[in-house]
């Protein structure tokens, strides 16, 4: 009789050591899915932000120099990016060519390929439509693909009563990665300026939504809950404050950029458990 309650307790403690075992695993095999899925919308963020900023310097470029009728400010981009525009029917169109090597922006983020833009230029109205395109375009190592256009509007906001210059961009590309796999971003993304006058003192605001999708069919959302807040000077593509809730498979996720340094982390809470993670250009 002992023997069968010993094998019993036995074997119900064995059953209770393999539950606890699978959950945990499962935990883990969740938190990292997270966390790699937060890396790699990372990464499209940065590609986003960088190409923004590239678009507003160059509508910005084109609107002082056709001012002072000079072609020699480019005070975002580096040295090492070719521009060329041309002028026909009212209309800008220029190419930005960062060249087959590697071209570095200030931030560290390291392009290829080229991208063309065209907008119009009559530089009086509030609202400015600015298309881009994509040739060959890597954004550190990251091949970048799809044509968008963005919207420049002079208004005021909820986020700053004084009229500033606000970019709605509806978000369709397909990033590939060096290890060939390929995710499909769309969404929508306003980008508000709300300090600064040089590219090195500005600060923007961004909000919208956003669904990340996988070639193998893994799809998840996030929203912006917080504003996120870049700052130029921290020369960085990593938001320094804001909150996004990413959503895959009914989990919910916070990430949390911080409140105000010019850091590369995020704190993740999923399930009530938060860790910091150190997110990689």
């Amino acid at each position: 009789m002992k023997t069968k309650i010993f094998l019993i307790t036995s074997f119900i403690a064995i059953l209770f050591c393999i539950g606890c075992d699978s959950s945990d695993k499962t935990a883990d095999e969740t938190n990292l899915s997270t966390n790699n899925q937060i890396a790699v919308d990372s990464k499209i963020d940065a590609s986003i932000e960088d190409v923004s900023n590239i678009a507003e310097d160059q509508f910005s470029v084109k609107q002082s120099n056709t001012a002072r009728s000079s072609e020699t400010m480019h005070p975002f981009l580096p040295s090492c990016a070719i521009v060329t525009w041309t002028y026909a029917n009212g209309t800008f169109t220029g190419t930005i060519d960062f060249g087959t090597e590697g071209c570095a922006l200030t931030n560290g983020n390291v392009l290829k390929g080229k991208i063309t833009l065209s907008f119009s230029g009559n530089f009086t109205t509030s609202e400015q439509m600015i298309t881009y395109s994509f040739d060959e375009f890597y954004h550190n190592g990251i091949k970048i693909q799809g044509s968008r256009t963005i919207t420049r509007t002079l208004k005021s906001t909820e986020l700053l009563a004084e009229v500033h210059p606000v970019f709605t961009n509806s978000v369709d590309i397909t990033v590939t990665f060096e290890d060939g796999s390929s995710y499909t971003r769309t969404g929508n993304r306003t980008k508000e300026m709300i300090d600064g006058n040089d590219w090195e003192d500005r600060v923007f605001l961004v909000t919208g939504s956003y669904t990340t999708s996988k070639s193998n069919g893994d799809t998840w959302s996030c929203t912006i809950q917080t504003p996120l807040r870049y700052e130029m000077a921290c020369k960085k593509s990593i938001p320094v404050s804001g909150t996004v809730l990413k959503v895959n498979n009914g989990v919910e996720t916070v990430i949390d950029y911080g409140t105000g340094e010019c850091d590369n982390l995020a704190n993740v809470t999923t399930n009530g458990v938060t860790t910091t993670i150190e997110l990689k250009r």
